[in-house]
């Protein structure tokens, strides 16, 4: 009956412990990080969407616009550079690795803007059924790359606030030594002006 007795608050035990170690925060620190991380991979995701978008914009612009071969190179440049730099998830702690790809990506809107302030000048082109679908396109992958990098950094935000915070930062000490604070995107240089418009 005694061995009985000693399993029994030897289960009650564990779990009781179980409980109060689920209930105390102990797995935040993974938590957040892989909500952080799947936010880093839509992104990802939508970078990627642009990228394949941009050729057939570029072919469809040089049909109608052989003179503005400037622009179509910087764009095809701007979008070679752009995917050849990759952040994954596991990156994203690297701030010189964050810093490059936010700069390639910001050279590729850029170089993007360019070419469709260029277009302006081709009434005929902004009117081909191919180059409004693309551009449609291109507009709510834009969309989608704001939205993916809001709650980027929503995650993010929760995340490096738990490893700063206490118990979170206790608990990321002692279970979870190898998390560390991830990186977050900043404002384009610059973009506190607002654009000079002419008529």
């Amino acid at each position: 009956m005694t061995a009985l007795l000693l399993r029994m608050r030897v289960a009650l035990t564990g779990m009781i412990l179980a409980l109060a170690l689920s209930g105390c925060g102990i797995n935040n620190v993974p938590t957040l990080e892989e909500q952080a991380k799947a936010a880093w991979s839509e992104v990802q995701n939508q970078y990627q969407r642009r990228a394949d978008l941009i050729p057939n914009l570029v072919e469809t612009v040089k049909g109608f616009a052989q003179q503005e071969r400037e622009v179509l190179t910087q764009v095809t440049e701007a979008r070679a550079k752009a995917t050849q730099i990759q952040v994954d998830a596991s990156t994203v702690t690297d701030p010189e690795k964050f810093r490059q790809f936010q700069e390639a990506q910001n050279q590729l809107s850029g170089a993007l803007g360019r070419l469709l302030a260029t277009v302006e000048r081709y009434p005929e082109l902004k009117s081909n059924a191919n180059f409004l679908a693309l551009q449609s396109q291109l507009e709510g992958t834009e969309n989608r790359i704001a939205v993916a990098r809001r709650d980027y950094i929503s995650s993010v935000q929760a995340f490096n606030t738990e490893l700063r915070t206490i118990p979170g930062r206790w608990i990321a000490a002692i279970v979870y030594p190898n998390a560390k604070p991830m990186e977050t995107f900043t404002a384009t240089a610059g973009s506190e002006r607002p654009p000079e418009v002419k008529f």
